[in-house]
């Protein structure tokens, strides 16, 4: 008995000095599949209110979905999805997420023309063509709903878990912010 637990203990400091991951891929996978109930097994969330996380930035993703299982960010169905996993699965599923295709864009969405009044600081992180950055996750073709209610979000206080937004929201008027999302959902 002894030395089945001496092996077992031995197999284990090797996997973990050689790096191997503690779930497999399927494990990570099943785990996805479980975001695909709302945010869409094709990419495309089943409602207009809820983000695309396929082919978003894998550090954004990660910090949104660390923030719900701290609480720093508030959803009770989001925190019940990811309490139960440790930090290393939530990476590896916002690695995951992050290396599906960004979805085609289903329908026409109608093109505003230009850039509306207080959307040039966006581009400062969240890039020039609004396609994210390290600093900055990609807002060009989510959905105008979505980016309505997550900068009024910040507006109004609600939503914290970024220091820089709730300011830079506050600063536009509501109509701003509503045209600035027209905008870029039609990217």
């Amino acid at each position: 008995m002894r030395a089945l637990i001496l092996s077992f203990f031995a197999a284990s400091m090797i996997a973990i000095a050689l790096g191997v991951p503690a779930r497999a891929a399927d494990d990570v996978a099943t785990d996805a599949r479980a975001c695909g109930a709302c945010h869409g097994d094709n990419g495309q969330p089943v409602t207009p209110d809820i983000p695309i996380v396929d082919g978003q930035q894998g550090n954004y993703l990660y910090k949104e979905l660390h923030d719900y299982h701290s609480g720093a960010r508030a959803n009770p169905v989001m925190a019940a999805i990811v309490k139960p996993l440790s930090l290393p699965e939530l990476r590896a599923l916002a690695n995951y997420l992050a290396a599906r295709p960004w979805p085609a864009r289903q329908g026409s969405v109608a093109a505003a023309a230009a850039l509306p009044d207080g959307g040039a600081m966006c581009r400062a992180c969240h890039g020039p063509n609004f396609e994210g950055t390290p600093a900055g996750p990609r807002l060009a073709g989510l959905n105008k709903d979505y980016l309505a209610a997550a900068m009024r979000s910040f507006a109004d206080g609600g939503r914290t878990n970024n220091l820089d937004m709730p300011g830079f929201m506050r600063a536009l008027t509501a109509s701003q912010r509503e045209a600035i999302a027209q905008y870029l959902s039609s990217l």
